[in-house]
């Protein structure tokens, strides 16, 4: 049991900072390569940006471990590079200038069009307030230690929470389709084997260091990936797809 705490605390780290990466790297390269983002959802990227700006604002007060802040940095990165990509190469946006029309996709029932926006600079600019608005908050709250730990407690369970519902999408909609038609299994092996590694770091690592809202989102999200599977074994793929994957970070 030593040795197995050994090696996790070792390679869980770098696992984990690795992580957005290897998770996003292909999913970027694939929408460049081909010139179009259709089929890919762009709440995955509002969703880890999100998360990853509040983990980030966190952390001051939180002081969890160091590889999962510089996780959520290039996180940030990495997501901001797949928002980019994604949104220049929208089915019906026309390139260049800073006002992209948007032909093809609608807001539904999302308040003021939330996300679903005709130019790309109100995606920049909502990432940018959010994390004025947090430092705001931080630099106001920072004189008052009783009030500032619960701001900070807030802003762990908000972060996890929001980055643990990423998975909730692809489960409905492989429910409602009795299908799992575009997700690949190779996908579904690689969540389960972050799971599995971070699972062991977070509940192998000494006491303090993984804060338990962490544990909390690890759990969920790993239920959720069990879950998946169980679709995948009772569904099937439905052949070969063309969907795409609904990727997540690890």
């Amino acid at each position: 049991m030593a040795i197995l705490s050994r090696m996790i605390s070792v390679f869980a780290p770098i696992f984990l900072i690795l992580s957005p990466i290897t998770s996003y790297t292909d999913q970027i390269l694939a929408i460049h390569r081909t010139r179009t983002s259709a089929g890919f959802s762009l709440d995955i990227p509002l969703i880890m940006l999100s998360a990853s700006i509040l983990k980030i604002f966190y952390w001051p007060g939180a002081r969890y471990d160091l590889s999962l802040l510089v996780q959520a940095v290039i996180m940030l990165a990495v997501q901001s590079v797949l928002l980019k990509v994604a949104l220049d190469n929208r089915p019906g946006w026309r390139r260049g200038g800073g006002d992209l029309p948007l032909r093809e996709e609608k807001a539904g029932m999302r308040p003021w069009g939330f996300w679903r926006w005709k130019t790309q600079r109100l995606y920049w600019q909502f990432l940018l307030l959010l994390a004025t608005l947090l430092l705001t908050l931080h630099l106001l709250l920072a004189p008052s230690p009783s009030t500032a730990r619960a701001y900070t407690s807030l802003l762990g369970a908000l972060g996890l929470t929001i980055e643990a519902t990423l998975p909730l999408p692809q489960m409905w909609a492989n429910h409602q389709s009795r299908s799992c038609k575009g997700f690949r299994l190779s996908v579904l092996a690689n969540w389960l084997f972050g799971d599995a590694m971070k699972m062991g770091f977070f509940f192998l690592s000494d006491e303090g260091k993984v804060p338990w809202a962490f544990k909390a989102c690890g759990c969920f999200q790993a239920a959720c990936d069990v879950a998946l599977g169980v679709q995948y074994w009772a569904y099937g793929d439905g052949g070969e797809g063309s969907g795409d994957v609904r990727l997540r970070g690890v």
